[in-house]
């Protein structure tokens, strides 16, 4: 687990697709990324294949729900798949708990962790009108490149050797 000054960023399980099936119920949360809400089945079966970890043994994926102390309720989560040094991080908040800063800081936390680990540089895509998950790169240390990847601008962020 990881923990930031108001949440727990807690490892997911399939256990937790009934509840996060309710926190990405909008379709909004997809006017960036395409696709639709899942049912609370096709979450469970996503998380499971998700738990289980990838085929690959040099791929590791690692997800997290964010849970927020104070209510104890889901918010959202974070991930990141590492390849070779290399973390390519994501995240959603479920529109409930957008504007309250639960991104950032969940972010943050999560780059904050891979500082520990055998991680040289952090990179999450996002969409050039997503203005929001723009703010949240760059409040857990990300840059804007000038690459674009699937018309997602690529952000960065180098980490010194530990």
């Amino acid at each position: 687990m990881i923990r930031t000054d108001r949440l727990d960023l807690v490892p997911l399980t399939a256990g937790h697709a009934e509840e996060m099936a309710e926190v990405l119920a909008d379709p909004a949360l997809h006017t960036f990324t395409g696709g639709a809400p899942l049912t609370p089945g096709a979450l469970r079966s996503r998380y499971e294949r998700l738990v289980a970890g990838s085929p690959d043994p040099a791929v590791r994926w690692l997800n997290w729900v964010i849970s927020t102390r104070d209510s104890g309720h889901l918010a959202g989560t974070v991930q990141a798949t590492v390849t070779d040094g290399v973390a390519e991080i994501a995240w959603v908040v479920g529109t409930p708990w957008q504007g309250r800063g639960i991104a950032r800081e969940a972010a943050r936390g999560l780059v904050a962790w891979l500082r520990t680990q055998p991680v040289h540089t952090v990179i999450a895509h996002v969409h050039p009108d997503h203005h929001a998950s723009a703010a949240v790169a760059a409040s857990a240390g990300l840059t804007a490149t000038a690459e674009v990847h699937d018309g997602e601008v690529r952000w960065l962020l180098h980490l010194p050797p530990r």
